[in-house]
């Protein structure tokens, strides 16, 4: 939704796919679409991002994460179209202790971790010059009209309850705004960029933390308490510290993301808008 809106406001005519449509896992189904379309640009967001569920049904993942990502690619080399790919920071291990740049080696933990990062080599495979871009924690308006919602939206919500809120300590991540991610793709697709590029935050910031700055700026005042992730065991490993260095993007002259509280005022106001036409 934010690309769709983002590209559109620059000029662009956009077309915009979800699966009920087409199934990039149906790679007959791709290359019939695509060829219709004869887009000059396809941008890539989707994607099966369950990471508990993996665990116990890893091929889901694989077939959404990875074998979509190699059929949309075949399909865009046939076409000569450019392609745009969105992966994650849990392609690392977290174990850096510091944020994690485009030099890095990864080193994913689990079954969705591997999907994601078989579906950047699938790109890299068929295409020269694909732009893939690893972001993370992704929040935004689109949260607001999905069944699962986001982060801020599962803090609202518990906070509605009255009852004291958990969130981990020992995690740290740079979430990141999908509208400020829609902005920053085409800043990089308009300057020509391929290759891999880390789209973050921007600061290192834990769960735990970042709940509290939800909570501010939100104006409340629930009982919110820290864990970790000894007392709360999930089935997925994720990285303890994925933050992502947006370096390489600040070099090509793209603007740095603004602080993390700045980025959920946006939201706020976002979501504000969203109700007041419902």
């Amino acid at each position: 939704m934010e690309l769709v809106r983002e590209f559109t406001e620059r000029g662009y005519k956009v077309s915009g796919f979800d699966r009920a449509s087409v199934d990039i896992g149906d790679a007959a189904r791709v290359e019939h679409t695509l060829a219709q379309a004869d887009p000059a640009l396809v941008l890539n967001a989707a994607a099966y991002n369950q990471v508990d569920v993996a665990e116990k049904e890893p091929q889901p993942a694989f077939v959404a994460n990875a074998l979509a990502v190699r059929n949309l690619a075949m399909a865009c080399r046939q076409l000569d179209a450019r392609f745009v790919h969105f992966s994650t920071d849990y392609v690392f291990d977290g174990m850096a202790g510091r944020a994690y740049t485009e030099q890095d080696e990864p080193h994913p933990l689990g079954a969705y971790a591997v999907s994601k990062l078989a579906g950047e080599f699938y790109a890299r495979a068929y295409l020269e010059r694909p732009l893939i871009i690893r972001t993370c924690g992704v929040f935004g308006p689109g949260g607001l009209k999905t069944a699962r919602g986001n982060f801020v939206e599962t803090m609202l919500r518990l906070a509605a309850t009255q009852k004291p809120i958990r969130v981990v300590e020992d995690h740290v991540a740079s979430p990141t705004y999908s509208p400020l991610l829609a902005a920053r793709t085409a800043d990089l697709v308009e300057r020509g960029q391929h290759g891999i590029f880390h789209v973050g935050g921007g600061a290192p910031i834990s769960w735990f933390d970042f709940a509290a700055t939800i909570f501010r700026v939100a104006g409340m005042n629930p009982e919110l308490q820290p864990t970790n992730e000894k007392e709360y065991r999930t089935p997925a490993r994720r990285p303890k510290y994925s933050v992502l260095s947006n370096g390489k993007m600040e070099s090509c002259g793209v603007a740095p993301m603004p602080p993390i509280e700045k980025a959920v005022e946006l939201y706020m106001q976002a979501r504000a808008s969203y109700f007041d036409k419902k």
